[in-house]
């Protein structure tokens, strides 16, 4: 099992490889830029090289990066839309030079219009965004949502049309966050809703298109279509049942990135240690 932290490219971006190595990382995510700004600096290629390098170092995989919130690729309104394309490309750039596997995003809200309509306008947007670009092994991963207001992607099928439709043109696949997946109505708290959830993103999307997982548990009720992230085991989804989906034979290969918040200092490490104990149990079974 790898287990990785969302890091701080704060003091320069080779600073969130050695933050990774010292909460004891085997993969990380982090973001390219400031997260909230439409304005973004763009790397050095000293800068570049030297987060490889320390990445290198401490043998931390897969790298994950995580798009700008700002982004609306799905959005109805030609500026913003147009905005978040250009963005997004600049996502794409700056991650093809920092040598990462994945690049995440949000596929964005149908606000002011249709839900089929903003699924096209995803579609369409990451097609421009990657027009002409060799992603050279870069794989753009959709990210399941909560569902909350206009949202689109809090359903599997949603995040498979996404797939599906840019599949001939870009690397593409899906990121699947547990918060997200409880929040929208999946019920993996329970042993069975579980099961049925992993049947029907089987169904859907396809395991072998989910190469992330984010590991978050959830602030908010079952069904709540609220987006809040908690530590491991200390919220509504519920230890035992990270128990499982770690132990689970199709999700514990699956590398897990945690978003969870940092109350304390220290609160990233313990987080990956509950994430470890829980895998604990199958490891030394296997290991007998």
């Amino acid at each position: 099992m790898r287990v990785g932290v969302h890091t701080s490219i704060a003091g320069g971006l080779e600073n969130a490889a050695h933050r990774a190595h010292k909460i004891g990382c085997d993969t990380f995510q982090i973001f390219s830029a400031n997260p909230r700004d439409w304005r973004s600096k763009e790397p050095a290629p000293e800068d570049c090289e030297r987060f490889r390098a320390a990445r290198r170092k401490y043998r931390l995989a897969p790298l994950v990066i995580h798009d700008n919130y700002l982004i609306n690729l799905a959005s109805k309104d030609e500026r913003l839309r147009a905005m978040s394309v250009a963005a997004f490309r600049r996502e794409i750039e700056r991650a093809r030079a920092l040598g990462a596997e994945y690049l995440v995003t949000h596929p964005g809200s149908a606000r002011d219009g249709s839900r089929p309509e903003a699924i096209r306008h995803c579609i369409e947007s990451l097609r421009q965004a990657a027009s002409g670009l060799d992603l050279n092994g870069l794989k753009v991963l959709i990210e399941n949502t909560a569902g909350q207001g206009t949202v689109i992607g809090s359903r599997f099928e949603e995040v498979a049309e996404i797939v599906r439709g840019v599949s001939g043109d870009i690397p593409v696949g899906a990121c699947i966050d547990t918060a997200h997946l409880f929040e929208a109505g999946y019920p993996i708290h329970t042993r069975e809703g579980l099961a049925a959830t992993v049947r029907e993103l089987e169904r859907t999307v396809g395991l072998e298109n989910v190469p992330v997982i984010h590991a978050n548990d959830s602030k908010t009720a079952f069904g709540s279509h609220a987006d809040r992230h908690e530590h491991i085991g200390r919220g509504a989804i519920g230890r035992e049942a990270f128990r499982r989906i770690v132990r689970h034979p199709k999700l514990g290969r699956i590398p897990f990135i945690c978003e969870t918040p940092i109350d304390r200092p220290g609160d990233d490490k313990r987080n990956v240690n509950t994430m470890r104990k829980l895998g604990g149990d199958l490891r030394e079974r296997r290991s007998q």
